[in-house]
């Protein structure tokens, strides 16, 4: 019998960078379906890594169906109310996908006329290879890490076995879903190329056969 979790495993790991943290001038959180993401930005800014946060994120194509309030809104609510003051937090929410977010992110630090010379940029935990491959082509000047949450793939899982909004099957198609953009966007220019190793390759084919395939771009 066909165990899907072996293979989901593989595709965790390879989105991962495991880049190691330093201190920054601001965290950046890209906005999802993903809370912890806003818990793993709050927890940085309170262990002192960045003085400020911006959360960037509208209604993209999962929340828009299960949520009113965009992302950067939830986002920012659940860092308020871990500690991080109002004050020390940017909103972008008007962005429908990460060009979106890269772009109005932009436009947000000229519109307040301020810069950081470095930034942690936050995202889910299978999306850590394809956002840094994003920011390397879209925003090439940034001086940026990488880091997501620090859960294991069996405590998401088990997250979103009792999840209201999403199951698990929507979390293994996403995470499929990401893979086929990092080698889609790699080829189309809208990221830098990665390297996915054959053994990533077989494993996101079973995956997608066994029918995790909703969140696949169709030629």
């Amino acid at each position: 019998m066909y165990d899907f979790n072996t293979d989901a495993k593989v595709l965790w790991d390879y989105h991962h960078l495991n880049q190691p943290l330093e201190r920054a001038d601001c965290i950046l959180g890209f906005g999802s379906h993903d809370l912890h993401v806003a818990e793993r930005a709050a927890e940085l800014y309170l262990a002192g890594y960045g003085k400020q946060i911006i959360f960037t994120g509208g209604l993209g194509r999962i929340t828009k169906n299960i949520w009113k309030k965009p992302e950067a809104v939830k986002f920012a609510e659940i860092a308020i109310e871990r500690g991080v003051p109002a004050e020390h937090i940017f909103v972008e929410s008007e962005s429908t996908n990460t060009g979106e977010n890269i772009r109005n992110t932009k436009q947000l630090l000229g519109q307040k006329n301020i810069s950081f010379s470095r930034y942690i940029v936050v995202d889910k935990p299978f999306k850590e290879r394809r956002i840094y491959a994003t920011l390397k082509k879209q925003w090439s000047e940034l001086s940026f890490l990488v880091t997501s949450p620090q859960k294991t793939y069996e405590e998401y899982y088990e997250y979103y076995q009792y999840s209201d909004e999403l199951s698990v099957e929507d979390f293994l198609n996403i995470m499929v879903g990401d893979l086929q953009r990092i080698d889609l966007y790699g080829k189309n220019g809208f990221q830098i190329p990665q390297k996915i190793p054959s053994d990533v390759w077989d494993a996101y084919k079973r995956l997608v056969e066994y029918g995790f395939d909703s969140q696949i771009i169709q030629p």
